[in-house]
């Protein structure tokens, strides 16, 4: 079937003009830069919100999010554009390596040492709790310690659902027997399971866009930022990798995704593994 025709058999239609529009709004709002061919994807995330708001076409959404009605229907047009792909351990590697940096900084540090991380786009709270996870078995002292994990995304929805742990059976991929018994509980007849209240006390869920202004005051001794970057253009991922060194402790690692490169910043992060950086300089 060719595009000519599916475009005819579509509800709706999306010019260019359309989703250029719509693509620069997305990068005006997020960085994330939508090239031509995302534009099959943008209508399949959007044809739902025309169907809500029983809109004639996307002439009208267009005219809807430029108008002063539009502060709510921002919001729910940057949720169905981001995309929210995660697993539980995601990248085992990373945590392997987390593990291993806990223990040697802070096994036999004194009671009360603060020890921050944060998880930069943390989709839907696996990652976080993952990184909750590694730090209770690393650290058989960890209530001792003044732990905090930030765990902040850009859509609202997914830190609602994050900040919930709740979880369907099927998406427990990724963690073992072990967790699975230790860190959470299993529903009574249903198929879900819930993160327990001492692991996710330990976690602090917000809305946070990545571009716009941090409340964060104190350094982080690790930051998780993982397949959030690749959306973004050069010089937008260059501010932003200037900034999380700015955010990190002395000595403090960047996590970053399988299909992502940091090279063009050797002055600020030093390579220490795959997909793994140090504060340069530390």
């Amino acid at each position: 079937m060719s595009v000519a025709v599916a475009q005819e058999e579509r509800e709706f239609h999306l010019d260019d003009k359309e989703f250029r529009y719509l693509a620069d709004l997305v990068k005006k709002q997020t960085g994330i830069v939508l090239a031509d061919h995302k534009k099959n994807m943008v209508y399949s995330r959007l044809v739902r919100r025309l169907r809500a708001l029983q809109l004639a076409g996307f002439d009208e959404y267009c005219a809807l999010l430029e108008s002063k009605r539009s502060n709510h229907e921002m919001g729910m047009f940057i949720n169905a554009i981001t995309t929210n792909l995660t697993r539980f351990f995601r990248e085992p590697h990373h945590f392997d390596h987390l593990a291993e940096q806990l223990k040697t900084q802070f096994e036999d540090a004194p009671t009360a040492t603060r020890i921050r991380i944060w998880s930069a786009g943390c989709s839907s709270g696996e990652e976080p709790y993952s990184i909750a996870m590694t730090a209770a078995d690393s650290l058989p002292r960890l209530a001792a310690f003044d732990f905090r994990i930030l765990a902040t995304d850009l859509d609202t929805s997914m830190v609602s659902h994050a900040s919930a742990g709740r979880y369907e059976l099927r998406d427990s991929d990724g963690l073992s027997k072990v967790h699975l018994a230790k860190w959470t509980m299993r529903e009574r007849g249903g198929n879900g399971f819930t993160v327990k209240p001492g692991l996710r006390e330990r976690i602090t869920f917000k809305q946070l866009n990545l571009l716009h202004e941090w409340p964060m005051k104190g350094k982080f001794d690790a930051i998780f930022c993982r397949n959030v970057m690749i959306y973004f253009d050069g010089p937008t991922k260059d501010r932003l990798l200037d900034r999380f060194a700015d955010m990190l402790a002395p000595g403090g690692w960047l996590y970053i995704g399988h299909s992502e490169t940091i090279l063009e910043q050797r002055d600020r992060f030093t390579p220490m593994g795959k997909t793994i950086y140090r504060k340069a300089g530390s």
